[in-house]
Protein backbone atom coordinates (compact mmCIF):
# COMPACT_ATOMS: atom_id res chain seq x y z
CA UNK A 1 0.00 0.00 0.00
CA UNK A 2 1.24 3.33 -0.77
CA UNK A 3 1.27 5.81 1.88
CA UNK A 4 2.73 8.66 0.45
CA UNK A 5 2.73 10.40 -3.22
CA UNK A 6 6.65 11.53 -4.67
CA UNK A 7 6.27 14.71 -6.96
CA UNK A 8 9.22 14.89 -9.66
CA UNK A 9 8.86 18.24 -11.67
CA UNK A 10 9.94 18.20 -14.71
CA UNK A 11 13.53 19.23 -16.21
CA UNK A 12 14.14 22.27 -17.21
CA UNK A 13 15.02 22.56 -20.64
CA UNK A 14 17.68 24.90 -20.36
CA UNK A 15 20.11 24.05 -17.07
CA UNK A 16 21.93 25.63 -14.63
CA UNK A 17 26.23 25.53 -14.33
CA UNK A 18 28.89 27.43 -12.67
CA UNK A 19 29.16 29.31 -15.37
CA UNK A 20 26.18 31.49 -14.70
CA UNK A 21 25.97 34.12 -12.26
CA UNK A 22 22.53 33.31 -10.28
CA UNK A 23 20.66 37.01 -8.30
CA UNK A 24 18.27 35.41 -5.92
CA UNK A 25 15.77 37.44 -4.16
CA UNK A 26 12.34 37.39 -2.11
CA UNK A 27 11.38 34.79 0.98
CA UNK A 28 13.59 33.22 3.57
CA UNK A 29 13.31 29.92 1.61
CA UNK A 30 15.27 31.75 -1.03
CA UNK A 31 18.51 32.41 1.11
CA UNK A 32 18.15 28.44 2.14
CA UNK A 33 18.64 27.57 -1.23
CA UNK A 34 21.29 30.61 -1.82
CA UNK A 35 23.39 29.49 1.26
CA UNK A 36 23.87 26.10 -0.96
CA UNK A 37 24.85 27.23 -3.75
CA UNK A 38 27.46 29.68 -2.53
CA UNK A 39 28.54 26.18 -0.56
CA UNK A 40 28.84 24.41 -3.78
CA UNK A 41 30.53 27.34 -5.39
CA UNK A 42 28.45 28.73 -7.08
CA UNK A 43 28.43 32.82 -7.66
CA UNK A 44 25.68 34.10 -5.95
CA UNK A 45 24.15 37.37 -4.97
CA UNK A 46 20.91 36.95 -2.85
CA UNK A 47 18.70 39.30 -1.89
CA UNK A 48 20.06 42.94 -1.65
CA UNK A 49 17.62 44.39 0.34
CA UNK A 50 17.42 41.59 2.75
CA UNK A 51 14.46 39.00 2.98
CA UNK A 52 11.36 40.61 1.22
CA UNK A 53 8.25 38.33 0.98
CA UNK A 54 5.33 40.20 -0.74
CA UNK A 55 5.69 40.93 -5.29
CA UNK A 56 5.15 44.85 -4.37
CA UNK A 57 8.17 44.98 -2.52
CA UNK A 58 10.22 42.40 -4.64
CA UNK A 59 9.05 44.43 -8.07
CA UNK A 60 9.90 47.55 -6.25
CA UNK A 61 13.69 46.12 -5.19
CA UNK A 62 14.27 45.32 -8.72
CA UNK A 63 13.17 48.64 -10.31
CA UNK A 64 15.82 49.87 -7.96
CA UNK A 65 18.64 47.99 -9.30
CA UNK A 66 17.52 48.30 -12.68
CA UNK A 67 17.59 52.15 -12.22
CA UNK A 68 20.84 52.11 -9.51
CA UNK A 69 18.80 54.43 -7.06
CA UNK A 70 20.17 55.53 -4.81
CA UNK A 71 18.56 56.15 -1.15
CA UNK A 72 19.02 59.53 0.68
CA UNK A 73 18.23 60.96 4.50
CA UNK A 74 14.81 61.41 3.40
CA UNK A 75 13.85 57.69 2.92
CA UNK A 76 14.69 56.42 6.19
CA UNK A 77 12.80 57.10 9.46
CA UNK A 78 13.85 56.83 13.49
CA UNK A 79 12.57 54.05 14.95
CA UNK A 80 13.59 51.25 18.31
CA UNK A 81 17.15 53.36 18.48
CA UNK A 82 17.69 52.73 14.43
CA UNK A 83 17.41 54.50 11.50
CA UNK A 84 15.84 52.27 9.39
CA UNK A 85 14.34 51.79 5.70
CA UNK A 86 11.11 50.77 4.96
CA UNK A 87 12.25 49.13 1.95
CA UNK A 88 14.60 47.37 3.59
CA UNK A 89 15.29 44.46 6.32
CA UNK A 90 16.66 45.27 9.40
CA UNK A 91 20.44 44.16 8.64
CA UNK A 92 20.27 47.69 7.34
CA UNK A 93 19.65 49.24 10.42
CA UNK A 94 21.89 51.43 12.35
CA UNK A 95 21.65 53.87 15.19
CA UNK A 96 24.13 55.78 13.01
CA UNK A 97 21.61 57.57 9.75
CA UNK A 98 24.85 57.77 7.57
CA UNK A 99 26.19 53.73 8.47
CA UNK A 100 22.24 52.93 8.15
CA UNK A 101 22.32 54.75 4.19
CA UNK A 102 25.92 54.11 3.76
CA UNK A 103 25.24 49.91 3.36
CA UNK A 104 21.87 50.37 2.15
CA UNK A 105 23.54 52.09 -1.58
CA UNK A 106 25.93 50.06 -1.50
CA UNK A 107 24.37 47.04 -1.44
CA UNK A 108 21.94 49.14 -4.30
CA UNK A 109 25.64 49.54 -6.34
CA UNK A 110 26.49 45.63 -6.25
CA UNK A 111 23.20 44.55 -7.38
CA UNK A 112 23.00 46.79 -9.95
CA UNK A 113 26.14 45.16 -11.18
CA UNK A 114 25.43 41.86 -10.61
CA UNK A 115 21.74 41.85 -12.04
CA UNK A 116 22.87 43.22 -15.76
CA UNK A 117 25.68 40.16 -15.36
CA UNK A 118 23.44 37.44 -14.30
CA UNK A 119 22.30 34.46 -16.52
CA UNK A 120 19.25 33.37 -13.96
CA UNK A 121 17.29 35.76 -11.53
CA UNK A 122 15.26 33.26 -8.94
CA UNK A 123 12.57 35.06 -7.56
CA UNK A 124 10.67 33.62 -4.31
CA UNK A 125 7.63 34.99 -3.32
CA UNK A 126 5.88 34.02 -0.34
CA UNK A 127 2.72 36.26 0.40
CA UNK A 128 0.36 38.24 -1.54
CA UNK A 129 -0.85 40.48 1.47
CA UNK A 130 1.18 43.40 1.51
CA UNK A 131 1.57 46.22 4.16
CA UNK A 132 0.35 50.51 3.39
CA UNK A 133 1.07 53.58 5.10
CA UNK A 134 -1.27 55.68 5.85
CA UNK A 135 0.05 57.58 2.72
CA UNK A 136 -0.59 54.94 0.95
CA UNK A 137 3.32 53.60 0.44
CA UNK A 138 3.91 49.50 0.68
CA UNK A 139 6.36 48.39 3.08
CA UNK A 140 8.84 45.48 2.84
CA UNK A 141 9.40 45.79 6.75
CA UNK A 142 7.36 46.89 9.55
CA UNK A 143 10.61 47.29 11.49
CA UNK A 144 8.44 46.47 14.76
CA UNK A 145 6.19 49.88 14.56
CA UNK A 146 2.57 49.30 16.19
CA UNK A 147 0.26 47.94 13.28
CA UNK A 148 -2.33 50.44 13.57
CA UNK A 149 0.16 52.52 11.50
CA UNK A 150 -0.82 50.62 8.94
CA UNK A 151 -3.05 49.05 6.31
CA UNK A 152 -3.17 45.43 5.60
CA UNK A 153 -4.41 44.24 2.47
CA UNK A 154 -4.49 41.02 0.56
CA UNK A 155 -3.15 41.57 -3.38
CA UNK A 156 -5.85 40.47 -5.84
CA UNK A 157 -4.31 37.48 -8.99
CA UNK A 158 -4.57 40.66 -11.22
CA UNK A 159 -2.76 43.13 -9.23
CA UNK A 160 0.45 40.69 -8.45
CA UNK A 161 0.24 40.06 -12.17
CA UNK A 162 0.45 43.41 -13.38
CA UNK A 163 3.37 44.28 -11.29
CA UNK A 164 5.04 41.34 -11.75
CA UNK A 165 4.81 41.43 -15.65
CA UNK A 166 5.80 45.15 -15.73
CA UNK A 167 8.95 44.16 -13.65
CA UNK A 168 9.75 41.20 -16.05
CA UNK A 169 9.43 43.61 -19.26
CA UNK A 170 11.75 45.50 -17.77
CA UNK A 171 14.71 43.12 -16.63
CA UNK A 172 14.84 41.86 -19.79
CA UNK A 173 15.18 45.20 -21.50
CA UNK A 174 17.85 45.84 -18.87
CA UNK A 175 19.44 42.26 -19.04
CA UNK A 176 17.95 40.40 -22.40
CA UNK A 177 20.10 37.60 -21.65
CA UNK A 178 18.64 36.75 -18.37
CA UNK A 179 16.47 33.74 -17.72
CA UNK A 180 14.25 33.94 -14.56
CA UNK A 181 12.98 31.01 -12.15
CA UNK A 182 9.67 31.57 -10.25
CA UNK A 183 9.00 29.60 -7.01
CA UNK A 184 6.67 30.15 -3.87
CA UNK A 185 7.35 29.70 -0.83
CA UNK A 186 6.16 26.45 1.26
CA UNK A 187 6.74 28.39 4.51
CA UNK A 188 3.08 29.34 5.51
CA UNK A 189 2.02 32.34 6.93
CA UNK A 190 -0.19 31.36 9.87
CA UNK A 191 -0.21 34.80 11.42
CA UNK A 192 -2.65 35.58 8.99
CA UNK A 193 -4.76 32.68 9.44
CA UNK A 194 -5.35 29.50 7.58
CA UNK A 195 -7.65 30.32 5.28
CA UNK A 196 -5.94 33.81 4.75
CA UNK A 197 -2.49 32.29 4.09
CA UNK A 198 -4.46 29.95 1.15
CA UNK A 199 -5.82 32.81 -0.15
CA UNK A 200 -2.47 34.13 -0.18
CA UNK A 201 -0.75 31.65 -1.95
CA UNK A 202 -4.05 30.98 -4.08
CA UNK A 203 -3.24 34.39 -5.41
CA UNK A 204 0.44 33.87 -6.00
CA UNK A 205 -0.10 30.63 -7.78
CA UNK A 206 -2.55 31.99 -9.82
CA UNK A 207 -0.90 35.16 -10.97
CA UNK A 208 2.92 33.34 -11.38
CA UNK A 209 1.53 30.43 -13.46
CA UNK A 210 -0.52 32.95 -16.02
CA UNK A 211 2.70 34.99 -16.15
CA UNK A 212 5.02 32.04 -16.94
CA UNK A 213 2.68 30.29 -19.43
CA UNK A 214 3.27 33.76 -21.28
CA UNK A 215 7.21 33.53 -22.00
CA UNK A 216 9.63 31.14 -22.99
CA UNK A 217 12.24 32.77 -20.67
CA UNK A 218 10.10 32.17 -17.64
CA UNK A 219 10.47 29.10 -15.24
CA UNK A 220 8.85 27.86 -12.35
CA UNK A 221 10.40 25.65 -9.85
CA UNK A 222 7.44 23.69 -7.63
CA UNK A 223 9.09 23.93 -4.29
CA UNK A 224 5.54 25.00 -2.60
CA UNK A 225 3.70 21.75 -4.02
CA UNK A 226 6.78 19.66 -2.93
CA UNK A 227 6.43 19.82 0.76
CA UNK A 228 2.73 20.78 0.88
CA UNK A 229 1.31 17.96 -1.50
CA UNK A 230 4.83 15.62 -1.87
CA UNK A 231 6.19 15.72 1.65
CA UNK A 232 2.64 16.37 3.18
CA UNK A 233 3.16 15.94 6.76
CA UNK A 234 4.18 18.22 10.06
CA UNK A 235 7.00 16.07 10.88
CA UNK A 236 8.64 18.01 7.77
CA UNK A 237 8.10 21.38 9.70
CA UNK A 238 10.41 22.90 12.03
CA UNK A 239 8.78 23.35 15.49
CA UNK A 240 6.93 26.51 15.13
CA UNK A 241 4.94 24.07 12.40
CA UNK A 242 5.69 27.16 9.93
CA UNK A 243 9.05 26.91 8.17
CA UNK A 244 10.21 23.51 6.67
CA UNK A 245 12.57 22.03 8.79
CA UNK A 246 16.31 20.33 7.76
CA UNK A 247 15.33 17.42 6.05
CA UNK A 248 12.31 19.06 3.93
CA UNK A 249 14.40 21.92 2.80
CA UNK A 250 17.16 19.49 1.93
CA UNK A 251 14.80 16.92 -0.10
CA UNK A 252 13.48 20.08 -1.92
CA UNK A 253 17.37 21.29 -2.80
CA UNK A 254 17.72 17.59 -4.14
CA UNK A 255 14.85 18.04 -6.56
CA UNK A 256 15.72 21.73 -7.18
CA UNK A 257 19.52 20.23 -8.54
CA UNK A 258 17.73 17.44 -10.57
CA UNK A 259 15.54 19.90 -12.59
CA UNK A 260 17.33 22.75 -12.77
CA UNK A 261 21.25 21.86 -13.65
CA UNK A 262 23.02 19.42 -16.13
CA UNK A 263 24.29 16.29 -15.53
CA UNK A 264 27.78 17.74 -15.56
CA UNK A 265 26.93 20.01 -12.92
CA UNK A 266 25.50 17.35 -10.51
CA UNK A 267 28.32 15.57 -10.49
CA UNK A 268 30.77 18.65 -9.89
CA UNK A 269 28.51 19.54 -7.05
CA UNK A 270 29.04 15.97 -5.82
CA UNK A 271 32.77 16.41 -5.55
CA UNK A 272 32.35 19.75 -3.86
CA UNK A 273 30.36 18.81 -1.26
CA UNK A 274 33.42 16.48 -0.07
CA UNK A 275 35.37 19.48 -0.49
CA UNK A 276 32.82 21.70 1.41
CA UNK A 277 32.48 18.52 4.09
CA UNK A 278 36.49 18.71 4.54
CA UNK A 279 37.22 22.02 5.23
CA UNK A 280 34.27 21.87 8.19
CA UNK A 281 36.03 18.68 9.35
CA UNK A 282 37.67 19.83 13.22
CA UNK A 283 40.39 17.80 13.78
CA UNK A 284 41.27 15.90 17.19
CA UNK A 285 45.13 16.90 17.22
CA UNK A 286 45.98 19.97 14.17
CA UNK A 287 49.71 19.27 15.06
CA UNK A 288 49.54 15.39 14.31
CA UNK A 289 51.04 13.54 10.95
CA UNK A 290 47.49 12.36 9.91
CA UNK A 291 45.99 15.75 9.66
CA UNK A 292 49.20 17.45 7.64
CA UNK A 293 48.19 14.48 5.70
CA UNK A 294 44.51 15.15 5.43
CA UNK A 295 45.08 18.83 4.59
CA UNK A 296 47.35 17.84 1.65
CA UNK A 297 45.62 15.11 0.18
CA UNK A 298 42.67 18.09 0.32
CA UNK A 299 44.83 20.32 -0.98
CA UNK A 300 45.59 17.86 -4.03
CA UNK A 301 42.21 17.87 -4.68
CA UNK A 302 41.06 21.35 -4.80
CA UNK A 303 44.13 22.34 -6.74
CA UNK A 304 42.96 19.51 -9.50
CA UNK A 305 39.51 20.97 -9.44
CA UNK A 306 40.75 24.77 -10.13
CA UNK A 307 42.84 23.89 -12.67
CA UNK A 308 39.94 21.94 -14.44
CA UNK A 309 37.34 24.64 -14.10
CA UNK A 310 39.82 28.24 -13.82
CA UNK A 311 35.87 30.22 -13.56
CA UNK A 312 35.49 28.83 -10.20
CA UNK A 313 36.84 31.00 -7.47
CA UNK A 314 38.73 28.11 -4.86
CA UNK A 315 40.89 30.86 -2.97
CA UNK A 316 39.67 30.36 0.28
CA UNK A 317 39.70 26.17 0.13
CA UNK A 318 43.08 26.21 -1.18
CA UNK A 319 44.70 29.02 1.43
CA UNK A 320 42.48 26.50 3.94
CA UNK A 321 44.49 22.88 2.86
CA UNK A 322 47.53 24.95 2.27
CA UNK A 323 47.93 26.63 5.61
Amino acid sequence: MEFRLEFTPKPFVQKITHRHKLFLIGSCFTENIGSKLRQLKFDVLENPNGILFNPASIATALDSYIHNTLYSEADLFYQNECWNSWQHHSRFSHPDKLQCLQGINQSQACAHVFLKQAHWLFITVGSAFVYQLQQGTMVANCHKVPLDKFEKKLLHPGEVYNMLHRTVQDIFEFNPALKIIFTISPVRHLRDGFVENNRSKATLIQAIHQLVDENEKLFYFPAYELVIDDLRDYRFYAEDMVHPNYAATNYVWEKFTTTCMDEPTQQLMKELQVIHAAKNHKPFNAASDAHKKFLQVNWNKVQLLHQQYPHINFEEELAYFGG
